[in-house]
Formats: C-alpha cells, structure tokens, sequence
C-alpha cells in the first residue's frame, strides 16, 4: 500500500518531458494569424486548422478568424492564411488569379521537403514518399510535383509491394512529424529493395519531432504510464504514445485535463507528461492542475535537448 501524506492524497512524482508543446513552425504559424488579426482586424480566412489543437482553433476563433475548407469560402476583399501543415501549388495559384491577399504559414522545415521534391522531380527521379495518406502535410507536398512523380509508402509492407517506373532512378523523402523508428525501418527497406535509390540531403523528420521523441525516451524507464497531450488528428503527437508503449509503458492522448480517464491513470507512484508540438504550454499546465487536487505531486522537469530554434514571420506583417 502507497504511503500517504498529510493531505490524504497519495504521492505521484511527475517526470515532465522537454522539450514539449510548441515548436517554432507552430509558433510561427499561430502569430501569422495573430499579427494578421492586428495588421487587418477581424475576420481573417484561415485554410484548414493552422494546426492540429482544438484549443488553439478556438481561441483564434474566438479572436476573429474564420477556419474554411476551401479557398471558395474566403471573400474577395479579405486575406486567407495558409495552414502549417502546406499546401499544394495550385492553392496559392488559385488565390492570385482571384487576386486575394494570402499569407503561407507553412513551417519552413516543410518548405524545405517541397522543395527537395521540386528538385528531384526535376531531375526526372520518380520519388517514393514516407508517410500518411490524407495528412495534410502529404497532400501539400504531393501537390509540388506533376501528378505521377510521387508513390507513398505507409509502413516496411508497403516498400515490398508498390511498383515503380525505373529501380535506378528513384528518390525519397519523408513527412516531418514521422516515427523516427519506422521511418528507420522503412527506409532500411527502401535501401535494401533499392540499393541506388538517393536519400534527403538531411533529415526531413524535423528537429521538434525527433527531440519529443527522444524526450519521451528518456524518461520512460523511471514511468508506470504517460500521458501525451495533443489532437488525435496530430501525427507527431499520436507518434508520441507510440514511442512510449513501444517501451512498454501504457500512454494516453488526451488534448484537456477534462479528457483524463482516472480509472485507467490509478495511483503510479511515477507519471510521465509530455505534450505534441501543437499543444500549448497552458495545456499541460492545465493537466498538472488536475493531478495535484488528486495526489500530492512532485514536479520534475527532465530537461532532454533544450530548444532554441526561432523562424523569421513575413516581413509584411513585421515591416
């Protein structure tokens, strides 16, 4: 039986992984808007969710922008914001043959990707793309290159199956917010298959990916369980709950305080918290709220790989 304190709570000592939450392309995209709302009030047209966080959706609902599906939906004589995740060419094209103002919150780390795919498909190298259909991050970079240039692989089964044009020239590229294990994996099959097949000139898996990953690593051992906050719909936040139960310590996704299940948490003596890059800091610190009215709790930050990455805004907004 767990000792209890004074208070009658029993004691939880909280690993808190860092890095977490935000990351620059995040907080990048999220003060576009902001600083678009400023600079041209209310409303401002945003294409799709600027990034996967209900909470963060909300609150610059709440501050004036309209989230639509389709340019179709934005008014001539109103800017429209492009979502983190990008998109493919034909949206910003669309845009100024009706002569709207836009505004790209692409992260630049996914600019960096679309342009590696231009110069490949240049090059007359079919291209084999990692990563997960539908996510908005692939539809924007299938949308770069002409319409056959590029194959998707899921997972290693893929690799043994799909068909391609010509073995000795190929390329790959990855979606940023991937497992870095699969995509190890993935990649050690695609070389195997295809022993000429050229990799990225660096890692398209970004930096806020692996270092949250690598976060969760490092405290999992000392963890009974974990709970990672973000959207269900966040690839590198669903990532996280994998890397966790890869290691055998049992993880939820919850994107509020309001989501924990308390009959599955228990009472561990050690929790792991971490958050994916679209969850705001004030989230987690929602979470840590709603431990401490149920047990006495021991905060302590395990501080991974300290980030200190900043992406410049559009000088139109700063100017």
């Amino acid at each position: 039986m767990q000792p209890q304190r004074s208070s009658g709570r029993p004691p939880l000592h909280v690993l808190v992984a860092a890095p977490r939450g935000f990351c620059a392309g995040v907080d990048r995209a999220i003060r576009i808007v902001e600083l678009a709302l400023e600079k041209y009030g209310a409303p401002v047209y945003v294409r799709h969710e600027i990034v996967h966080n209900r909470f963060v959706v909300d609150e610059l609902r709440d501050r004036g922008a309209i989230f639509v599906k389709e340019l179709d939906e934005v008014p001539d004589d109103r800017p429209v914001v492009f979502s983190a995740h990008g998109v493919p060419k034909t949206v910003p094209a669309k845009a100024s043959q009706r002569g709207l103002s836009f505004l790209d919150a692409t992260c630049p780390l996914v600019s960096k990707v679309h342009r590696q795919a231009e110069r490949v498909a240049a090059e007359g190298l079919h291209i084999i793309f990692v990563g997960h259909a539908g996510h908005p991050e692939v539809i924007g970079t299938f949308g770069q290159v002409p319409e056959g240039t590029m194959t998707l692989v899921e997972d290693v089964a893929d690799v043994n199956r799909i068909a391609v044009p010509d073995e000795s020239r190929l390329a790959f590229l990855t979606q940023t917010t991937l497992s870095v294990d699969d995509t190890a994996d993935i990649v050690t099959a695609l070389k195997a298959r295809f022993p000429a097949i050229r990799a990225p000139r660096t890692e398209d898996i970004c930096y806020a990916t692996s270092n949250r990953q690598a976060a969760v690593k490092a405290i999992a051992a000392r963890c009974e369980k974990m709970l990672v906050i973000g959207s269900p719909q966040s690839s590198n936040s669903l990532r996280l709950g994998e890397v966790a139960e890869r290691l055998n310590v049992p993880a939820r996704l919850i994107e509020r305080a309001s989501d924990i299940d308390w009959a599955w948490l228990g009472e561990p003596k050690v929790l792991g918290v971490t958050a994916g890059a679209s969850a705001p800091e004030r989230l987690v610190r929602e979470v840590m709220d709603a431990l401490a009215e149920r047990f006495e709790v021991v905060e302590e930050e395990a501080d991974h790989n300290p980030e200190r990455m900043v992406f410049k805004l559009p000088r139109e907004l700063v100017d």
